[in-house]
């Protein structure tokens, strides 16, 4: 449930970016969200359709980029991809001394807007 304020959090950076811009409306915005956040890209997808009514955002796409997290053993070195369940021990060696880097980002990329004011079609920015 948390991913109500996250994404509540989300259209409050996009408007108050779009609006410091003078955009007239917010046509995309690209989200990095790291594997390692517990964060559902379908979930944040249905709270922003139902937050953005009414607001510059409203009918916005949301596109996701996942960020992976890594771990290195600090047993034999070996490095490879973590996902959620973690696994508790080095797939090489079995040791637990492993370190995990990454996978945790959750953040704005960056912002595309309409500016209606230029009357020039396909006017699009990104902020």
């Amino acid at each position: 449930m948390h991913e109500l304020s996250v994404t509540q959090g989300i259209l409050q950076v996009a408007v108050d970016a779009a609006t410091e811009a003078g955009a007239q409306r917010i046509t995309a915005i690209d989200l990095v969200i790291g594997d390692m956040s517990s964060i559902v890209d379908d979930s944040v997808q249905f709270y922003f359709d139902l937050l953005s009514r009414g607001t510059l955002a409203e009918g916005a796409v949301l596109r996701f980029r996942r960020e992976t997290a890594s771990a290195v053993c600090q047993q034999c070195n070996h490095q490879f991809t973590v996902n959620i369940p973690l696994v508790p021990c080095c797939p090489v060696c079995q040791s637990t001394q492993i370190r995990i880097s990454g996978g945790r980002a959750f953040y704005v990329e960056s912002i595309e807007v309409d500016d209606e004011h230029t009357n020039c079609p396909g006017n699009t920015q990104r902020e």
